[in-house]
């Protein structure tokens, strides 16, 4: 059962206590009035008497209570006394009547205009809380919209105090954040000098005429080794490029992408055995065009890597753009190992390889679907992974449909 909303139960506190305090002033307002009414009074009639019979007028005593009833007859004493009390009965038991009636009509009217204004009131004073939960939720799902700020105007209450406060706290992240990219992209610059002057010396003392069939042996351990090392160094610099807020983005049509990628690997993926396999449907979206290559050659890349071994059953990877309403998806399906549901979600994190967690290996430095990961959040776009029954994965990447 959903939970009520901070503002309706605001406003039934608001109400009910409004309907609270209007009873006991209603019941004040009661017991007063009875009694008020319940205190005896004494008519007195002076003057003179006008017979209805049209006889003579007589004069009537001063000191003795005179009633006259609906046929015109004059009553004194005690039937004067009872007609009066009846009177008096009736008079109360209406006013009463009158009262309590009116006034509980009037008190649930006033009652209902109360609530409504208290939810109106209780929606402006939590419209700023509303704002801090949906900031707090867009950077929750998307952690490159680190730079938004809540900037509340208004009176310094207690509402500002924890949008003030929640604004530094990001700030204090996103400088966090933005300091580890740099120190990430800085640090992989850096690297980049030394494995390409490794290389050459490599290359140089392989070249040489005077080199021995173990030194050239040597060599090629030392550039495949060093080949992994730059295919690390590349992959930490495009995660931390992808991390970056988009600057400036132009249209891109992900059919062209596919087209691009898989033309590209075809004959790697032939190299190993494995059938690629291309559908191309029109997808317009905004974007870098260099990082949704990125995205869609690591997805395609996986799959080929990731596949079954060799002479171990069909082998292929599926690759699919196209639009769904106001989203455009990439598919990328291939065929390989068993992979457990609760594994699934591990796989997009940096340097986690399924079954071991290792920095590099012949098939990657384990970057492939992190980078996939935050080029589509850089995208304002999802990406979602699910087993393929029968082995391998199944990869969508659901991007914002481009209406221009």
């Amino acid at each position: 059962m959903r939970r009520l909303t901070l503002r309706g139960r605001l406003t039934l506190l608001y109400g009910g206590l409004f309907m609270v305090a209007g009873v006991v002033l209603l019941g004040v307002t009661y017991a007063l009035f009875t009694a008020n009414l319940g205190q005896k009074y004494q008519v007195i009639v002076k003057g003179t008497y006008l017979s209805p019979s049209a006889g003579p007028n007589r004069p009537l005593p001063t000191n003795d209570v005179y009633v006259m009833n609906k046929d015109g007859a004059l009553l004194t004493g005690s039937d004067a006394e009872r007609v009066m009390n009846e009177q008096r009965e009736q008079v109360r038991q209406a006013a009463i009547k009158s009262l309590l009636t009116q006034g509980s009509v009037a008190l649930v009217l006033v009652g209902g205009l109360a609530a409504g204004f208290g939810w109106l009131v209780a929606g402006r004073v939590l419209a700023p809380l509303h704002r801090v939960t949906d900031t707090a939720r867009r950077i929750a799902l998307t952690p490159s919209a680190l730079h938004e700020r809540i900037a509340l105007k208004g009176p310094d209450d207690e509402v500002k105090n924890l949008a003030d406060a929640f604004d530094t706290m990001v700030e204090r992240l996103d400088h966090s954040f933005d300091g580890q990219r740099r120190f990430v992209a800085n640090a992989s610059h850096e690297l980049r000098t030394p494995l390409t002057l490794g290389r050459a010396l490599v290359e140089v003392a392989m070249h040489r005429r005077t080199a021995s069939a173990d030194v050239k042996e040597l060599g090629e351990s030392l550039l495949t080794i060093n080949t992994r090392h730059e295919q690390l160094i590349e992959g930490l610099l495009i995660l931390a490029d992808s991390e970056k807020q988009l600057t400036a983005v132009y249209p891109v049509n992900l059919a062209d992408v596919v087209t691009h990628v898989t033309a590209q690997l075809t004959t790697e993926a032939a190299a190993v055995g494995v059938e690629l396999i291309r559908g191309p449907g029109e997808a317009p979206t905004r974007g870098d065009a260099l990082l949704l290559e990125r995205l869609v050659h690591n997805l395609v890349e996986n799959g080929i890597r990731h596949n079954l071994p060799s002479g171990e059953g069909e082998r292929w990877v599926r690759v699919i753009s196209r639009t769904a309403d106001d989203c455009v998806e990439i598919v990328v399906t291939n065929t390989g190992p068993e992979i457990p549901p609760y594994e699934v979600e591990s796989l997009f994190k940096p340097f986690y390889r399924l079954g071991a967690e290792r920095l590099v290996s012949t098939k990657g430095a384990g970057l492939g679907l992190s980078i996939v990961r935050s080029v589509t959040e850089a995208h304002a776009g999802t990406v979602t992974a699910v087993p393929r029954e029968g082995g391998g994965l199944q990869v969508t990447v659901t991007l914002p449909l481009d209406l221009a």
